[in-house]
């Protein structure tokens, strides 16, 4: 229709200055002529008109742009914020990001479509793939690069990937880093059991965190932790690596209570009582922490010195034999070859340790330092009562279960 206008307008146009030849010759210029020029304004407008109309057109008609943040062919791009896929003069159709680890990043349109925010922000060290295609349009493809973080951190997890423990096991982390944003970097953890139970984190200082439900682990529960810490900052410029799912298992559930007021440790395997050895604990000037213990290493044969745990030169014994651990500060339950066997069940004579009547050389089956041991698994459960002594802190091993469950969650930063 633009076209005919015009040429409507050029007939016209070409009728009026041949009017104006023939005045002009004859040398009249009437007020016809004027009343023209006005009319040649109006020609004017017309002509506006009709170029707004063919410029609206081409308006309609560009083609959608699409852009990408970060940009094509970066090589470090920051991996604390999201990706972002915008278009203009359209809107976009799919939207695909993926890592060169085969990971993918899920995201969201806006309401209108023309803007694209991935879930969470990629991953550093890793480059990523965008497929972008707006409505009526080629895909776009973009590539970029993260970069990798300058310092890192690791969680040391307990107990080991694939393990059986006891009803008493945590699952305990020791970070390499302290971390000073202690919620960002627990809502990375879960821990998760079956059969399901509340599990809940508790802080023991800035580089260990332990979980546990409220009571003892069900026998057979199998027990799930999974690490999210890749990228998580868990203090100004100190990133997480960690992107795994480790499982294990917890076994039969076994409990030691040791009365060192009779000198008698009771053994009850699934709630029965399993056996009953005579022991001898600490003495008057060493006793034995009281409390629920947990074992935390075995060892068949193990070297005690007394310098390593601050009691000078009073004791060094290279083969203390089935020797299990129940605190970091240095309380075993083991074997005793050295002392007389009408100690055990009369008198508590040793540093602090709960001692069994044992054999040197650690083979001899029918002693109960070995009958307890090969009856034993890293997790289970030592109770001690009447000791003489406080109870054990809750940080000294893997005996958090010396904590209310008040106390045990007030130490969560979730």
């Amino acid at each position: 229709m633009g076209v005919s206008h015009i040429s409507n307008r050029s007939e016209k146009q070409s009728e009026r200055w041949s009017r104006r030849g023939v005045l002009t010759v004859l040398g009249v210029v009437p007020a016809a002529v004027l009343t023209g020029c006005s009319g040649s304004a109006g020609a004017a407008e017309s002509s506006s008109s009709g170029g707004s109309s063919a410029t609206a057109s081409v308006k309609a008609a560009k083609a959608p742009t699409v852009t990408v943040l970060p940009a094509d062919g970066t090589k470090k791009a920051d991996f604390t914020t999201p990706v972002t896929v915008s278009v203009t003069d359209g809107t976009l159709a799919t939207v695909k990001v993926t890592g060169n680890d085969g990971s993918t990043l899920a995201g969201t349109f806006n309401d209108a479509k023309t803007k694209w925010t991935s879930a969470k922000n990629p991953y550093s060290g890793t480059k990523y793939t965008v497929a972008a295609q707006a409505q009526g349009a080629a895909a776009k493809t973009v590539t970029f690069t993260t970069k990798s973080p300058g310092e890192t951190f690791v969680g040391y997890f307990t107990p080991e990937a694939n393990s059986t423990s006891g009803v008493g096991m945590p699952v305990s982390i020791n970070f390499t880093h302290a971390v000073k944003d202690r919620s960002t970097v627990q809502k990375a953890i879960t821990v998760t059991a079956e059969p399901a139970v509340e599990v809940v984190g508790h802080w023991f200082s800035d580089t260990r965190l332990d979980f546990r439900p409220e009571t003892y682990w069900a026998a057979g529960t199998k027990i799930t932790l999974s690490l999210r810490l890749k990228d998580i900052e868990g203090q100004d410029g100190i990133y997480g690596v960690q992107s795994k799912d480790v499982t294990f298992d917890i076994g039969r559930e076994q409990i030691s209570t040791v009365d060192l007021s009779s000198k008698e440790m009771t053994v009850k395997r699934d709630g029965k009582t399993l056996a009953t050895y005579p022991v001898s604990g600490g003495n008057a000037q060493h006793t034995t922490w009281s409390g629920i213990m947990v074992i935390s290493e075995r060892f068949k044969q193990t070297r005690m010195e007394s310098s390593t745990v601050g009691l000078g030169d009073e004791y060094d014994i290279s083969d203390v034999p089935h020797a299990q651990r129940l605190t970091t500060s240095g309380t075993f339950v083991h074997g005793n070859y050295w002392a007389s066997t009408s100690v055990f069940g009369n008198e508590n004579t040793s540093h602090g340790c709960v001692g069994l009547h044992d054999a040197k050389g650690a083979n001899d089956t029918s002693v109960p330092g070995y009958k307890f041991y090969d009856s034993s698994m890293l997790g289970d459960v030592v109770i001690v009562k009447n000791s003489g002594d406080k109870t054990v802190a809750a940080d000294n091993g893997l005996n958090g279960w010396n904590l209310s469950w008040a106390d045990w969650k007030a130490g969560s930063a979730a």
